[in-house]
Order: C-alpha cells, then structure tokens, then sequence
C-alpha cells in the first residue's frame, strides 16, 4: 500500500475540518434564521412574527454551541470530545430551526 503510516499522520488536519463543518453548518443556520424571518415579516401576523422569534433563539443557541466547539478547535492541540449536552442543543436547535420553517411555509 502507498499510504502514510500513523506515525507520519498529519494530526492538525482533522481539528481543522472539523472547524469548516461547523462554520459551515453556522452558515446554514444563519441562512435558515434569515429566511425565516424575510417570510414572518411579509406576511406580519402575529403568530408569524413568534415563530420568527423562535428561530432567531434557537439560531443564537445554535451559535453559541458551535463557538464552543470551534473554539478549542482553532487553538490547536488535540480536540476534546463534544460534551453530550452540547451534542444535544446542538440537535434540538437545529431540529427546531427546520419545525420554524416549516410551520412559516405552511
């Protein structure tokens, strides 16, 4: 085989995908938030302009799990583990990023 042995692994390699995919996964969400709150605004009723408020919470609490995640990515040395209660906001602010839109295009 012509791969590289484990002792010649590169270790900084993976921290840094890491980083990329939830700055990109906090691009997403940001994009999400915005159009969830361009659709509540057009149609301005109440019950809209809740929901939209929703997704900007759950975006904020979205955003601060992944600050904490890249943070200590981008100090380098090796990455610790997710913490599973992080893990877990990280899941429900997403899955209730997409229930918001959802329930603003129905």
């Amino acid at each position: 085989m012509g791969g590289v042995s484990p002792a010649g692994r590169d270790s900084g390699l993976q921290p840094e995908r890491t980083r990329l995919a939830w700055r990109r996964t906090t691009l997403s969400a940001t994009v999400a938030a915005v159009l969830a709150v361009r659709t509540a605004l057009q149609g301005a009723s109440a019950a809209g302009i809740v929901v939209a408020a929703v997704c900007c919470a759950l975006w904020l609490g979205f955003l601060r799990v992944a600050h904490h995640r890249i943070r200590p990515l981008s100090l380098g040395g090796p990455p610790t583990a997710l913490a599973p209660r992080l893990a877990v906001a990280a899941v429900l602010c997403a899955v209730g990023l997409a229930v918001c839109a959802a329930v603003l295009v129905a």
